[in-house]
């Protein structure tokens, strides 16, 4: 099971992802991600893969989307 949880301070927002990232992964969480994204507005997103087990490529599409959404708001991940 995929779980991202959340720590924002002083304009940085941080995801710990945990669990196995795969198509069914990457889909639960994708909402998530975004809706802390856009309501915390951070100049810097962080994303601590360290406690993930597995990633395929959904991970990577994963995190090139959020990438995405950090540019579309000013920040940078």
């Amino acid at each position: 099971m995929t779980k991202a949880e959340f720590s924002q301070e002083k304009g940085s927002l941080t995801v710990y992802l945990s669990g196995e990232i795969d198509h069914h992964g990457a889909a639960a969480i994708r909402y998530d991600i975004d809706n802390r994204i856009l309501r915390a507005m951070p100049k810097v997103v962080i994303m601590d893969f360290n406690s993930v087990t597995f990633m395929d490529s959904s991970g990577v599409g994963l995190v090139l989307a959020r990438c995405r959404t950090c540019r579309d708001c000013g920040a940078s991940l």
